[in-house]
């Protein structure tokens, strides 16, 4: 996730999430993705009735409006819940009976619908805002404040989103509603819009048939069982995927949309997509103002592309469905994934349970004006992360953030952590998914909670041993599921950086890797003492100095998902191309706003020829290194975005992929491919373990020959002032980023002897080739990135052209790199 820091304003305009528990199980109720508790709301599996349960503990008062219609007009009954005895979970049975007599066509013998025509929401009371008789929707009565120093933030005039909806109707700022639901003050606290009523406009939540029944018989087909240090991770957008490709027809953008860009996806060899978040966000706003370009009025940070403002934990997104009628999204989804898995590829997603969409409050100085339409509606004091304001000793009526998006999702609260797993097993045993990656991980790894100590300022303690953390409670009930996370955040006191430091069980977004081999191939002296010998061997190791097996059972290479770059940041192109960023530009690559003003890119002087070889040289590192990489949509064919590395607000053609491309693009596609190739037919490359173990300063040797130019054979031992080298302090031969490594095989489960050769510096090298091993006579070339041998057979996986045997000399030309095989 990329850090925004969208205005106050504009966060206090957004959405919510959590919940979940243990409960008694009144008889005859369906079995929901609530757990015991069954939460949400659905058809009873006898048919008899419909149940709505919902968890609040501080809660005095809690009603279920139900409506016929989406938006637009008034709720056709309310009905009054009560606390089940000795838990705070509150729960009322509708007969089917009576819902039928108000006009909704509820047929119990039709489970495979998914969804009944019944759209509700909930309305509560509490404490900073006690039930008073003869209230109505608009009324002030009861009103005591907007929040209390409990952190209560009860508004019974705000309609709210179950947590549990499995569908959810739109968007709370949505072109769907008529009119256009375009002002978010509808939703706020505060003297000005506490009393207005938001029931027409709020979304809604759709009562489910059956859990039981429809939804299991899903068919997402059968996940393949890939170990996932053979996978290569293709980070895609679903509407950017195929939103600009025409060909795609009417469901371009969508999950169906997606399914026509499987066999480019085989042709070019990924084995698992990852999808930016699909569960339901503020997206539907991009129309609001300009339906032909998608472009909000608030060109700044006012449209949510990338999506990572979750509104629903359970529905996947509306806007990307192309059946959007109710159920719609849910059954696409799964055929989606459906046809996915007949390809052979694995279905990833990107999760965001650290923050919700409600954000912050509206000001930096005054805590009681706030978006209230979900669980901030519902028991923020339990669902948030809260604190007190300066110089008061347990006032909590501000918000905890450390996601830089206004709240943090209270995660050590058990309904909060309970919320998490619930939907990860929904998607997993009911939508088919086969992964996660968790944006700003580090939130799920908190051990404070709201009521551990009030009068403490600091609302966070990350502790990656605690078993009951959100994040070690999800590696406990997903065995062998693989999960990534992003190991930062913006936590306080040095804890929000903890990459290699997260539970087992948890792969880790290796900004280690992406520092390094940035660094290695960047502008010479360039934050260069970052870019050693000795950390580039061990990023192309698998990063074991972080992902060593301290004793706590990690100890894989598989725990570092390598990257150069993602959503997050430049594209491929752009980090070759751009010295800085360019957020400021006009429609349709910008404006934005936000982002990293220092990610180690440079222009290459200019040269586009330079500058695809330096694309070809990062990504032939990437695919010749230990671990699982990741790259992202377009990359194969250097996508650009002029330098706009920011770019989660702009939802227009100059983000959507375009997939008519230029011959140099085809050309690079051409690499790209090979080279996922070759990875595919080099075990070696893939590793279960870690090559050997280190001598504590992450340099790794055999079964990995690690080689200078002049190919004398380097041990930690003896050669650490080598390994250290940098441009101020290079070594005798006046070098520094020249590297070369070989391995055989035969040692490492098959494949090919192998040898790689490095130069990262501003000028050529010769490199003496080394022994070509047992039975090998020469070293014959599958590629060299150099702008030399730039087209299409750029990469000769049959390597028919040989360049000599040991002590043979070799070229490398400038920030570019070669691989040889023995012959």
């Amino acid at each position: 996730m990329r850090f925004s820091f969208m205005p106050v304003a504009r966060l206090g305009a957004l959405f919510v999430l959590l919940v979940v528990g243990a409960a008694a199980v009144v008889p005859a109720q369906a079995q929901s993705p609530g757990g015991t508790d069954q939460l949400g709301g659905q058809l009873a599996s006898n048919g008899t009735a419909v149940s709505f349960r919902v968890f609040s503990q501080n809660a005095t008062r809690v009603e279920v409006d139900v409506y016929r219609q989406s938006y637009g007009a008034a709720p056709v009954a309310r009905y009054t819940m009560a606390r089940i005895s000795g838990t705070p979970v509150w729960q009322v049975l509708v007969p089917v009976s009576t819902l039928k007599g108000l006009g909704f066509d509820i047929d119990p013998t039709n489970p495979a619908k998914l969804f009944t025509d019944v759209y509700y929401g909930y309305r509560a009371w509490g404490p900073n805002w006690p039930y008073v008789s003869g209230w109505t929707p608009g009324s002030s009565l009861g009103f005591v404040a907007d929040v209390d120093t409990a952190g209560n933030r009860f508004n019974p005039n705000k309609l709210l989103l179950d947590p549990y909806a499995l569908e959810v109707t739109h968007d709370y700022l949505s072109a769907a509603v008529v009119p256009a639901q375009a002002d978010a003050t509808i939703y706020a606290s505060g003297a000005a819009d506490r009393a207005r009523d938001s029931g027409n406009v709020a979304p809604k939540g759709v009562v489910a048939m059956p859990f039981g029944a429809g939804f299991a018989g899903l068919n997402t087909g059968v996940a393949p069982t890939r170990a996932a240090k053979d996978d290569v991770i293709y980070e895609a957008h679903v509407r950017g995927l195929t939103q600009g490709d025409a060909g795609v027809g009417a469901c371009k953008g969508t999950f169906a949309g997606a399914v026509a860009k499987i066999p480019q996806l085989q042709d070019l060899g990924v084995t698992a997509v990852e999808f930016m978040p699909i569960q339901e966000t503020d997206n539907d706003a991009n129309d609001l103002n300009d339906a032909a370009t998608q472009r909000s009025s608030t060109t700044t940070a006012g449209d949510n592309y990338w999506g990572y403002m979750t509104s629903n934990y359970f529905a996947p997104d509306r806007r990307y469905a192309c059946d959007k009628s109710i159920g719609g999204p849910t059954k696409e989804f799964a055929a989606m994934v459906k046809a996915f898995h007949d390809a052979g590829i694995k279905v990833l997603t990107d999760v965001v349970y650290n923050h919700t969409a409600e954000g912050g409050t509206w000001s930096s100085t005054d805590p009681s004006r706030a978006s209230v339409w979900s669980l901030r509606g519902l028991d923020n004091a339990s669902y948030y992360l809260l604190t007190r304001a300066p110089g008061t000793a347990s006032d909590r009526a501000w918000y905890y953030d450390i996601t830089g998006t206004g709240n943090t999702l209270n995660s050590k609260h058990p309904r909060a952590r309970d919320l998490v797993l619930n939907s990860l097993a929904y998607q997993r045993q009911r939508l088919g998914v086969d992964g996660f990656r968790f944006d700003l991980g580090i939130a799920l790894v908190n051990t404070y909670d709201n009521d551990t100590n009030p009068t403490d300022p600091q609302r966070f303690y990350f502790d990656r041993s605690n078993p009951d953390t959100a994040m070690a409670r999800a590696v406990a009930a997903n065995p062998g599921v693989f999960m990534a996370s992003e190991p930062w955040g913006l936590a306080p006191g040095g804890q929000g950086y903890q990459l290699g430091q997260m539970p087992v069980g948890i792969s880790e977004w290796n900004g280690g890797f992406r520092d390094v081999i940035r660094r290695a191939q960047n502008k010479y002296g360039v934050k260069d003492a970052d870019a050693t010998r000795g950390r580039i061997a061990s990023r192309i190791a698998g990063s074991p100095d972080l992902f060593g097996d301290a004793g706590d059972g990690r100890g894989k290479p598989a725990y570092s998902v390598n990257f150069l770059n993602v959503h997050d940041g430049f594209t491929l192109k752009d980090l070759y191309s751009c010295n800085g960023q360019n957020v400021a530009q006009a429609w349709p690559m910008g404006p934005s706003d936000g982002g990293t003003a220092d990610e180690d890119s440079w222009d290459n002087g200019g040269s586009a020829a330079a500058q695809r070889q330096q694309a070809r040289t990062g990504f032939a590192l990437l695919m010749l290194s230990a671990g699982v990489p990741i790259f992202n949509a377009g990359d194969e064919f250097l996508r650009s975005l002029n330098c706009n590395n920011n770019a989660y607000n702009v939802d227009s053609a100059g983000n959507w992929l375009n997939w008519s491309l230029s011959t140099d693009q085809a050309n690079f596609r051409a690499f790209a491919k090979a080279m996922i190739q070759f990875r595919k037919s080099q075990p070696a490359l893939r590793p279960e373990n870690f090559y050997a173990t280190t001598d504590g300063n992450g340099n790794f040797m055999a079964p990995l020959d690690w080689f200078g130019s002049d190919k004398s054979y380097r041990t930690t031992s003896s050669d650490g002032s080598w390994w250290q080298a940098t441009a101020s302090t290079p070594d005798a031969t006046g070098q520094n980023r020249t590297l070369a490594w070989r391995y055989d095989g035969s040692e490492l489960g098959g494949g090919n002897t192998v040898l790689v050769l490095f130069n990262g510096e501003p000028t050529s090298r010769n490199f003496t080739l080394p022994w070509t091993g047992q039975g090998k006579s020469t070293w014959c070339r599958v590629t060299d990135t150099a702008a030399w041998a730039e087209g299409p057979g750029q990469v000769d996986l049959a390597a028919s052209s040989c360049v000599g045997g040991e002590n043979a000399s070799y070229g490398v030309n400038p920030r570019s790199l070669v691989v040889l095989v023995a012959k």
